[in-house]
């Protein structure tokens, strides 16, 4: 019996389950095709990424006596879609059946579920088992619960997989330690330089015929230099825990001009494409804790980005999809600012946040959730485009993991199933996390006049427009109650200026 294993971008694991069982006669497929390069019109650096770790990984496999048919993006037989080149192939080789691993979005796995059809042969879905928590697993989790939070759930993943636990309780008697994550950077505290792969032959190749062919995507490929292999993305992660682990915990949440990446790990994209192995990351930052080179709220607060909330987000995804890609709870319709694709505003949060990502695929989670995701939330952006955004500007972004952290945990959109409460803030919290406000043309203590803070106004319109939804929520009480203590006139004023900038960012005005 012959088989084609078909290998996706974002699969590029040798444990993978469609590999597990290969025979010398089988045929491993691996197809660039524009319709995976195009759906959003994903950031250069992110095409780029993931074509040159596909032929990368197609050179590994055929070293290991694989036979593998790669289609290139230029081959004048691409068909340009995941279903086409299986159909071809599956012809050419006259396989008996197709093999792949379950992918990432939901629009891929439904069309293959019709690909038994169109080939006449049996396709084999397989479960992705590089996950620590399958989709099957996560639904009985979630089932009879009456809320889905995170916490619980990473609870319960420490204890499956023994992360971080001490006589079968946690590290130092706490679960969490986010509490102690949250100061903002001091003066003349510098991360360390985050390492930088200059392109082989082969990622060179695929940068030109990127630059050729999606010029008009966000984003310079000249400056492009992730990791593309999992050597080089294991050299990320050695990095990452000799020289910025032990800083992590206490500056994970702070934002600096000029210091885009700070003590973050930058292995997302490595981890998110198969390079990586999250539980493999996660004993080894528990080995740094171990050996006292690095602080538990370090390692806990890492670790819980990984075999928590990564988790978890996929968990969600899949239990709620195709529904959750509807949701609309806060009733949001508008559109997307031109500045989220240029940076060009006089904002300096967003245009610190949004420059990055131009320049890089990247923002911190907290430059994401914190800076563009508050602003969409306050102003009221449209879900559906602020997804799209988010999946088209980051290197690591894929449906599964973008989707329940714009729509749940930004946006609230979803109503309250990933998050207790909107994650709402005014410049104040930009200002106590930042460096920002001092070099902003707005006045982050003003919060009605021309030059005041749009966050400020924009929070409170935001909190007097959906005071009705947010009644029933305790942890909406304090709000709402500062809401009712201030005086008419002052409420006024403030969904004045909201109004004023939201009417001027509308109309394309520098803002």
């Amino acid at each position: 019996m012959t088989t084609l294993r078909l290998v996706l971008g974002d699969q590029l694991s040798h444990g993978l389950a469609t590999l597990r069982d290969i025979d010398p006669g089988d045929v491993v497929l691996m197809a660039e095709v524009l319709d995976e390069c195009t759906y959003v019109p994903h950031h250069v650096f992110k095409i780029t990424l993931v074509l040159s770790a596909m032929r990368h990984f197609a050179a590994e496999l055929r070293e290991r006596g694989a036979a593998v048919e790669y289609v290139t993006l230029d081959d004048p037989a691409n068909t340009h879609s995941l279903r086409g080149e299986v159909m071809r192939a599956a012809a050419t080789h006259e396989v008996d059946r197709v093999v792949v691993t379950e992918p990432g979005e939901y629009r891929l796995l439904a069309d293959m579920r019709g690909w038994h059809l169109l080939t006449n042969r049996e396709v084999d879905i397989r479960v992705d088992t590089r996950f620590l928590c399958g989709i099957a697993q996560f639904r009985d989790w979630a089932a009879g619960r009456r809320g889905l939070r995170m916490e619980f759930f990473y609870r319960d993943m420490r204890r499956n997989h023994e992360i971080l636990l001490d006589d079968g309780g946690p590290v130092g008697g706490q679960w969490n330690y986010d509490a102690e994550n949250r100061k903002k950077l001091p003066a003349g505290v510098v991360a360390p330089q985050a390492p930088q792969f200059p392109p082989d032959a082969v990622t060179q190749a695929v940068m030109v015929m990127v630059a050729d062919r999606f010029g008009e995507h966000i984003g310079d490929v000249a400056s492009f230099a992730l990791p593309v292999t999992a050597e080089q993305a294991q050299h990320t992660l050695e990095v990452f825990l000799a020289t910025r682990l032990p800083e992590f915990g206490d500056w994970q949440d702070a934002m600096q001009i000029g210091a885009p990446t700070l003590f973050h790990s930058l292995i997302s994209t490595s981890l998110n494409i198969g390079l990586l192995e999250p539980l493999d990351i996660c004993r080894r930052a528990e080995d740094m804790f171990r050996r006292g080179l690095a602080p538990i709220n370090a390692v806990e607060g890492f670790i819980r980005q990984i075999l928590g909330w990564r988790e978890y987000m996929r968990g969600i995804y899949w239990l709620r999809m195709p529904e959750y890609a509807q949701l609309n709870a806060l009733d949001a319709h508008r559109k997307l600012p031109k500045f989220y694709w240029t940076g060009q505003t006089r904002m300096r949060c967003m245009a610190d946040a949004i420059g990055n990502t131009i320049e890089y695929a990247y923002a911190h989670h907290i430059q994401r959730l914190m800076i563009t995701g508050n602003f969409a939330l306050l102003a009221g952006l449209d879900p559906a485009e602020v997804d799209a955004w988010y999946l088209a500007v980051y290197a690591d972004a894929y449906e599964w993991v973008e989707m329940p952290n714009v729509r749940g945990m930004a946006l609230f959109a979803d109503g309250g199933i990933v998050g207790s409460k909107p994650y709402a803030a005014s410049g104040a919290y930009i200002s106590k996390m930042s460096n920002y406000c001092g070099s902003c043309s707005y006045q982050v203590k003003d919060a009605t006049g021309p030059n005041a803070c749009p966050f400020n106004a924009l929070y409170w319109d935001f909190i007097a427009r959906h005071t009705e939804r947010f009644k029933g929520n305790n942890r909406m009480a304090m709000p709402l109650a500062t809401l009712g203590k201030m005086a008419p006139a002052r409420v006024a004023a403030l969904r004045a200026r909201a109004g004023a900038f939201l009417t001027a960012m509308d109309q394309g005005e520098p803002v």
